[in-house]
């Protein structure tokens, strides 16, 4: 596949470095030589200095032969714009726009991004994404990660097994034995930072990241299995007031009427804004790294402090320094790839990536075959795949057990007809079923051939 990419920041370059490992054809544009300079020192790609949205631009890029165009610089405008310009003058098949503004995201305005007006495909909002993976954390706290699959029937919770956690050293064959009515699978496990998908016979052990698929409503038992019993935050306090703070608050004050939210905000203005756009959370202004604010707040008596301010190393120290004022939980934005690892060793409770986000997003329209959604797992070192089984897949047909799956992928669970059905050894597969499956990331591309249209089926 060819693709030209918009934008060499933190998203442009996470999409980039994907798509190049799987041996796509990658142009990207920026009008930073520093970022062309280093993104080409990096990975196998063509880089063009330039602006994003300028025909000869995009043009010395190749979008004439594109099959994907993927606007990510900073600025709502140029991506749009870009997305026309590949549609009007390139016809470009496919056009994927990154927009964070929510003024043109609001639903009276859905028609702005029709063929008829702007042509983008596929639009793409971090803060609206980011925001309602905040909101799913505090709905499970005990998790630190978590994604919706088959509208939100399944989920795939990451959750860390400490050393009072009541499954360990127990053969995952045996969990099913003990818990024969429990709908949920364990797909993945990150052990001491490597990755695998476990067979039957191996065992947790402290200090494991386990990743589960499970029915929604099963997901709290799931995790009190796993000795998290923690309960949903009701006492929040947000650093950063900016779009998904805004977003945050304002759904928790529409969804959680008893919460009781308090949002932190540095600039005055911005901070005057949104306390008259919110209505029952109070609004103070100030640092998230100022004490006398955070008391002010009430930090110590939080259930969860959330840092999505829009510097890594505000949200790192604010949790810290709410943790020794007394907040019980913490969760922070975290932009750069190289922090999540070290704040986890700083003791925060979760983070979250929205450069990962986006990125899952695009590789959802890059994937080939019925693919219906993905997420990237692990900075990359896997990913959840919702995908359509087709009559002509190997899949369908045979129990479980007689299939001849490859090492490296493992099915989490299958939905056919609205239920959701726990895969066995006897399970079948049926053509048209919905498979929710966790596949190591250089296993991806065999598990869309299982997924794709054979030339025989036509």
């Amino acid at each position: 596949m060819k693709v030209v990419i918009c934008g060499a920041g933190q998203v442009g370059f996470g999409i980039a470095e994907r798509l190049a490992a799987e041996q796509n054809d990658v142009s990207i544009i920026d009008t930073s030589p520093r970022l062309i300079q280093a993104i080409t020192d990096t990975l196998d790609v063509r880089g063009f200095v330039g602006h994003g949205s300028h025909p000869d631009v995009l043009a010395r890029a190749g979008l004439e032969a594109a099959d994907m165009l993927i606007a990510v610089t900073l600025h709502d405008e140029v991506n749009m714009v870009a997305c026309q310009v590949g549609h009007a003058l390139f016809d470009v098949p496919t056009k994927i726009a990154r927009i964070r503004a929510q003024s043109y995201l609001q639903g009276h305005w859905r028609d702005l991004f029709s063929r008829d007006h702007l042509p983008i495909d596929v639009v793409i909002s971090p803060e609206i994404e980011v925001g309602e993976m905040v909101l799913r954390r505090l709905s499970l706290p005990g998790a630190i990660d978590t994604v919706n699959f088959a509208e939100g029937r399944v989920v795939v919770v990451g959750v860390e097994c400490k050393d009072d956690c009541p499954v360990l050293d127990t053969p995952l064959r045996q969990l099913t034995d003990l818990f024969p009515d429990l709908q949920a699978v364990v797909v993945a496990v990150n052990r001491k930072g490597k990755v695998f998908v476990p067979r039957s016979t191996d065992s947790l052990i402290a200090g494991d990241v386990a990743y589960f698929t499970a029915r929604a409503e099963q997901v709290t038992r799931t995790l009190s299995i796993f000795g998290h019993d923690e309960l949903p935050a009701q006492r929040i306090v947000i650093g950063g007031g900016g779009n998904i703070g805004l977003y945050v608050a304002r759904e928790l004050e529409r969804r959680n009427p008893k919460a009781r939210v308090k949002i932190i905000e540095d600039n005055q203005a911005r901070a005057e804004a949104i306390a008259q756009e919110l209505g029952t959370t109070v609004v103070l202004q100030g640092s998230a790294l100022d004490r006398i604010i955070l008391e002010e707040a009430s930090v110590g008596d939080a259930d969860t402090m959330i840092a999505v301010t829009n510097d890594d190393r505000v949200n790192i120290l604010s949790c810290l320094l709410s943790r020794e004022l007394g907040a019980r939980r913490m969760l922070s934005l975290l932009n750069d790839p190289n922090y999540p690892a070290f704040a986890r060793g700083l003791g925060i409770d979760a983070y979250v990536n929205p450069r990962q986000i986006t990125v899952s997003k695009v590789l959802q329209h890059v994937r080939k075959g019925r693919i219906r959604g993905v997420h990237s797992l692990l900075d990359g070192a896997g990913e959840v795949i919702e995908a359509e089984a087709l009559e002509t897949s190997p899949l369908v047909g045979k129990p479980l057990k007689e299939l001849d799956l490859f090492d490296g992928m493992r099915i989490g669970a299958i939905i056919r007809g609205g239920k959701i059905v726990l895969p066995r050894g006897d399970t079948v597969i049926h053509a048209r079923d919905r498979i929710v499956l966790f596949a190591l990331a250089d296993k991806v591309k065999r598990v869309e051939q299982l997924f794709r249209v054979s030339l025989e089926f036509f």
